[in-house]
């Protein structure tokens, strides 16, 4: 016992010592970035298995963003299906999976058609008949289902499955097989990766020709797995014991023992493997019905290579129990492995052969074995310390000595290991983070380690009593899935599962008492919490939920309130004066005016806020459509280049507003809002035709009109808000209720708004005609859908009967008139008076079927419009060196501008997601951009330009964030930064780019970004001090109480206006009046009008934009991008410094000035120049090169003897015809004096 305990000690010192003393190796690999050539065809299979129609649909879902990902004509996806385990071979449900997942297949292939129908496959196999356990199964499991597809992929016949669906043809030449599970993330252009590696020559298989295992090369290369930042924060459980989640770019490999000391890792079953070499090394070798953890085997033959810098991704288990099963399955499958510990081993027959396994291969499943009884024998040594040996306490510390080591090391090596990048406070922070999750698991396997002594004991007992024994049941296993819906995690579930802790803890109590009680006070502390482990494994296991937003009533009122006079700015300005675009923005003061231009920013966010309109319940359905119609209609019709609409437009003519300029930013957000669109609208066919939401955003427009109008009108305000608050507490569930208090509300309306004369222009005025038109279009909505309520009071039938008077969604209503068989029975043969009824409205219940299809149709076009609208070509925006975007590109000119976006904390991002998403940019382009972070206190937070919120937050209107992650943290630190200057500076807090108080000749405000010193790398943010409300808005995605807290104090301050906040307030006093504190930019622009509404939106409405954005099947395959962790080894600045701060500094900076003598120095002297287009560089000697962009105007040698190449002017005396250069090169005479001034 005390061996095995110390053991767990002991490897890990010679881990640690393994990884002090080897540097980690990464493999060779081909240069594939152009694609996978045809000698190196591959196919990415998921076995699986077919349960219910919800897993065959998430299936279906992650195969197709797997496919998304990792794009390549030579790359197919296929999944590799069982049915469940059963006591017949065929059972009802069946066939509606399998129909069910090859319809997908079928679809898939149709929705990405240029492979030809070669891009998808199901390959599933029937059940066969398991003599040894009696039961109809998938033969062999997962080994079984590989070595069949190695079959057909090599004879190319399909008789062993009992279905396969795509071209078989195309897989005529796969040479390799990457093998997934079901949870695994294949990340963007990590396949390529994978395949690049195997395919180099110095990584190729080569066989042993006595026993065929391979003995150089891999036959097998297993990726590094890391845990998904989603999965580990499903519970506390699974931040403890998932390791470090998420993306790091910072880390190329990192140390593995075996593969860095021996050269060889280990396969668990995620890798890419050699279809011939695996064959070969693996074909009839083990016997039937006996192998069920085969990964660790399979490495063994086949020589498994680990690829430490190519990372794969999976869910960690959420809940303790889950995971003990399936620790609990790798134990039996270790324990049956443990025959091949000797010199011979089972055959695939009843016979025996010669074991050929290497000594390595050995120790690995030897180390297996010991790591599945080290809970015994630490179990055993504390109670021996407590009972027989002494004293107590050293062997209790012993114990906990052993389980703290493996953090105590890895922590000396992480402190050891600072980088001179990283502030030392920083450092030791995440050091210490680590150590305490370290610290924890030492903590809670101490609690468990009586319960998973019992589970391992009864693995292994089991295993050997059914290896020995019964033979039955060895290939006994359960779909993770399975498990974790059949797996209790409720208290008592709980106890009962973990019954053998507290009884430990009983007997060991009562056990010291009798032999040993002066030990009990030292063992009395471990016993208590091995009593209360299962309560610990319950608590641990809890879902985590979301910190919900402590907002008031009064507070949501107010955000509802204020979305609500925001949407009218776009209610009143999108319309037909100006294209149904959004014009760039409308000033009050000091002249009205309407800037009738607009820019694709403008544009998408317009798109977008009609969808948010609709969420909120200020239109319905049918003006959604309408307005995106309409919408997209001027859209077509305006010039493009290259798919991308110009930078601006007249709103009116439609003509581009020179210069012809395409902004990269601008497209990419047009691009990204378009696609969000898109997954709403094809939503909007499973939502209800008649929701709530209509009342509510009824509800926010009484609020409004109540606000603006006078005591005279009052009353009948106060009337109709009574009347609204009676239909909401009456919450109709029927259509017939719903037409009904529809049509009272729309009456009292309509009388509000006559009770205002036409011509009076009053705020009240415009209101109260606002809200008889939504009431007025939400009656015509549902008339329009569903034609036959206007019919019910009319009917022999109840108001309720099931076929006139139910909620249908949209899609629902366009199938009612095939598949209402109730309505169909009536109609054929009406024998009651209900029955002759719904007779009566069959024909309208057709119509309103037939209008619900059309509007279905709609839908889909214009979702076909969207993508369409998306799809732009960014390689002429896109700098392949630098692997970044230029900022634009002058398409009169010619010219793409010198200057990039070159930094993550930037709107950016935005755009170089969704183009890395749709395939248009490498994922290079997003790595490539800066990560310089700012040091100080708090989180650490990436550097911007200009310190602004909206480089921060605006792409997180659509974008999800992810807790824990770098861009999380950064937008968190951002908004404090925020807070805490406008704390300093005594003004409400949110500063970005705006307009503030200048105007130009025709009297228009003037605009640019402002920003948070030290924040920004921009000099001079300090000098001016403007606050903008939208930048307030769109902090509510981050900090929302006290971004609502800040908006409150805003509109307590007077800077509400008509469409919402006005566009900034002024404090700087070099702009301000005489006698005035600050000046309110009373102007409301599209773009900030649009953030401010979709932040309110995302707070109000639980974030329905950014859960729209990650449905896109392309975009949940990016989004790994997104969950980089916070770098522990990455630059660092200091806060920049305002430019005022230096202005004391004295004295004026001068140029430097070189003067060199002589053109013979031992090496050239050089002076470089550039604008960033031309280059020039100049020796003391007069050499040198110039260059223009990427084109060489002079040869360049890089020769610092002669020094001879460059651009030469010449000297010639016309008398004596002598001539000399102006430098010494290149006729190299002598002269009287010689100097060369660089400066």
């Amino acid at each position: 016992a005390a061996i095995l305990a110390t053991s767990v000690a002991s490897v890990s010192i010679v881990n640690w010592l393994t990884t002090l003393l080897v540097r980690p190796y990464l493999l060779p690999r081909m240069d594939f970035t152009r694609g996978i050539p045809p000698g190196s065809r591959t196919l990415v299979v998921v076995p699986s298995l077919l349960t219910n129609p919800a897993d065959v649909q998430s299936l279906l879902d992650a195969l197709e963003v797997r496919f998304l990902a990792n794009r390549d004509d030579r790359l197919h996806f296929a999944l590799l299906t069982d049915f469940t385990d059963a006591p017949s071979e065929i059972l009802p449900e069946d066939e509606p999976l399998l129909q069910l997942a090859a319809q997908g297949i079928e679809a898939l292939n149709e929705k990405y058609p240029e492979a030809r129908g070669a891009a998808f496959f199901l390959f599933h196999r029937p059940r066969r008949w398991n003599s040894h356990d009696g039961v109809w199964m998938g033969y062999e499991r997962k080994r079984g289902k590989l070595g069949e597809l190695n079959a057909l992929l090599r004879d190319g016949s399909p008789d062993r499955f009992a279905l396969v669906v795509g071209r078989l043809g195309a897989l005529a030449s796969v040479k390799y097989v990457i093998t997934l599970d079901t949870d695994t993330q294949l990340p963007r252009e990590s396949a390529r990766e994978l395949v690049s590696v195997m395919a180099h020559p110095l990584n190729r298989p080569w066989h042993d020709p006595v026993t065929q295992v391979v003995c150089e090369g891999y036959g097998i290369l297993q990726p590094r797995m890391t845990t998904t930042l989603p999965g580990i924060n499903r519970s506390r459980y699974a931040q403890v014991w998932g390791g470090e989640p998420g993306v790091d770019p910072y880390t190329r490999a990192v140390s593995d023992v075996y593969q860095d000391a021996f050269g060889e890792g280990s396969f668990i079953g995620k890798g890419i493997y050699d279809i011939d070499a695996f064959e070969r090394s693996l074909s009839g070798r083990f016997p039937e019905n006996r192998i069920l953890s085969h990964d660790l085997l399979e490495g063994c033959h086949a020589r498994a290579g680990l690829i430490s810098d190519v990372e794969l991704y999976e869910d960690y288990p959420a809940r303790f129990m889950a995971d003990v099963d399936r620790r609990y399955r790798w134990i039996r499958g270790d324990w049956q492995l443990a025959r091949w510990l000797l010199p011979s081993v089972p055959a695939s027959g009843a016979g025996r052969q010669k074991n050929p396994l290497s000594a390595l291969s050995r120790w690995k499943i030897f180390d297996n074995l010991r790591r599945s009884l080290t809970p015994a024998a630490l179990t055993m040594l504390l109670f021996l310390g407590w009972t027989v040996l002494a004293p107590a306490w050293l062997w209790t510390l012993i114990v906990i000595i052993i389980l703290v080591t493996p953090t105590l090391l890895a922590t000396a090596i992480e402190l050891v290991g600072k980088s001179t990048q990283v502030p030392l406070i920083q450092h030791v922070t995440a050091t210490a983070r680590s150590a305490l999750r370290g610290l924890v698991q030492a903590g809670l396997t101490l609690t468990w380690l009586p319960f998973e002594t019992y589970f391992s004991l009864d693995a292994i007992l089991r295993t050997t009593w059914r290896l020995l024994f019964t033979h039955r049941r060895l290939l006994e296993w359960k779909a993770s899935s399975e498990v974790a819906r059949t797996n209790g995690d409720n208290l008592p579930s709980l106890w009962r599962s973990m019954w053998a802790a507290p009884a430990t803890a009983v007997a060991a109590f009562a056990g010291i008492v009798a032999f040993a009680p002066k030990s009990l006070s030292v063992a009395l502390p471990v016993l208590a919490i091995w009593l209360l482990s299962p309560i610990i494994a319950w608590w641990v296991s809890r879902p985590l939920l979301l910190r919900a937003v402590d907002l008031t009533s009064a507070q949501t009122l107010f955000m509802r309130t204020l979305a609500r006079k925001t949407w009218a700015f776009f209610e009143m300005f999108v319309g037909p004066k100006d294209n149904w675009l959004p014009p760039d923005n409308y000033q009050e003061h000091p002249a009205p005016a309407i800037a009738h231009r607009t820019s694709p920013t403008n544009m998408g966010i317009a798109l977008l806020a009609n969808l948010a309109a609709y969420d909120f319940g200020y239109i319905p359905a049918g003006q959604l459509i309408e307005r995106t119609e309409r919408a997209l209609d001027t859209m077509a019709a305006l010039k493009r280049y290259r798919g991308h609409f110009y930078n601006w437009y007249d709103t009116q003519t439609l003509e581009p507003l020179l210069p012809n300029y395409v902004s990269s930013v601008d497209s990419g957000n047009l691009a990204a809002h378009a696609l969000t669109l898109r997954a709403g609208l094809l939503a909007v066919a499973d939502d209800p035709i008649a929701s709530r939401r209509l009342l509510d955003g009824l509800s926010d427009t009484w609020r409004v009109l109540k606000d603006s109008a006078d005591a005279a009108a009052l009353p009948e305000i106060e009337e109709f808000g009574a009347e609204l608050a009676r239909v909401i507490a009456m919450r109709p569930a029927s259509l017939a209720n719903t037409r009904r208090c529809l049509t009272g509300l729309t009456t009292r309306a309509l009388i509000l708004a006559a009770s205002y004369p036409e011509l009076t222009e009053s705020d009240a005025q415009w209101w109260a005609s606002a809200l008889a038109r939504q009431c007025t279009d939400a009656q015509n909505e549902l008339t329009m859908l569903a034609p036959w309520l206007s019919m019910t009071e009319a009917l022999a039938a109840p108001a309720d009967s099931a076929v006139i008077s139910t909620t249908p969604t949209l899609r629902e209503l366009a199938k009612m008139d095939a598949e209402s068989p109730s309505a169909a029975a009536h109609v054929e043969s009406p024998a009651t008076a209900e029955a002759a009824s719904l007779a009566t409205v069959a024909p309208l219940l057709r119509e309103g079927s037939l209008r619900a299809r059309q509007r279905l149709a709609q839908l889909s076009r214009l979702a076909e419009r969207l993508n369409e609208l998306a799809q732009m070509d960014y390689e002429f925006l896109y700098d392949t060196s630098r692997h970044l975007l230029a900022i634009g590109y002058n398409v009169g000119e010619r010219r793409r501008d010198a200057s990039y976006y070159d930094l993550l904390a930037s709107e950016a991002r935005l755009t170089t997601f969704v183009a890395i998403a749709q395939g248009r940019l490498p994922q290079e382009a997003w790595f490539a951009l800066s990560r310089l972070l700012i040091g100080g206190p708090g989180e650490p937070s990436l550097v911007s330009w200009s310190g602004s919120m909206f480089e921060y937050l605006m792409p997180l209107l659509v974008m999800p964030t992810y807790e824990d992650t770098l861009l999380h943290s950064t937008c968190r630190a951002a908004v404090a930064r925020q807070i805490e200057y406008g704390r300093y500076r005594g003004v409400p807090w949110g500063i970005s780019e705006s307009g503030y108080n200048t105007v130009d000749v025709r009297l228009n405000y003037q605009y640019r970004a402002f920003g948070v010193p030290g924040l920004g790398l921009k000099r001079g943010l300090a000098d001016d001090l403007v606050i903008a409300p939208y930048a307030s808005a769109l902090a509510l995605l981050v900090a929302p109480e006290d971004s609502c807290r800040n908006l409150e104090r805003l509109a307590a301050d007077g800077y509400l206006g008509r469409f919402g906040f006005y566009e900034a307030i002024d404090f700087t006093p070099s702009r301000l009046p005489r006698g005035q504190s600050s000046a309110v930019v009373r102007s409301f622009m599209a773009h900030h009008q649009g953030m401010t509404f979709l932040a309110l939106a995302s707070l109000l409405l639980d974030g329905r934009m950014q859960q729209r954005f990650a449905s896109d099947p392309a975009f949940a395959a990016t989004t790994l991008l997104l969950q980089e962790r916070v770098p522990r080894a990455a630059a660092f600045i200091a806060h920049t410094a305002p430019l005022s701060d230096l202005r004391s500094m004295s004295g004026e900076s001068s140029m430097p000035v070189r003067v060199i003598t002589t053109p013979d120095t031992p090496k050239p002297e050089v002076q470089l120049l550039s604008n960033g287009r031309y280059h020039v560089a100049v020796t003391n000697a007069g050499g040198g090169y110039s260059r223009w962009k990427d084109i060489d105007v002079t040869r360049w040698t890089e020769d610092t003897t002669r020094d001879h190449r460059g651009t030469f002017c010449y000297l010639r005396d016309v008398e004596t015809q002598e001539f000399w250069s102006a430098a010494f090169q290149p006729t190299r005479k002598p002269a009287v004096g010689f100097e060369a001034i660089f400066t």
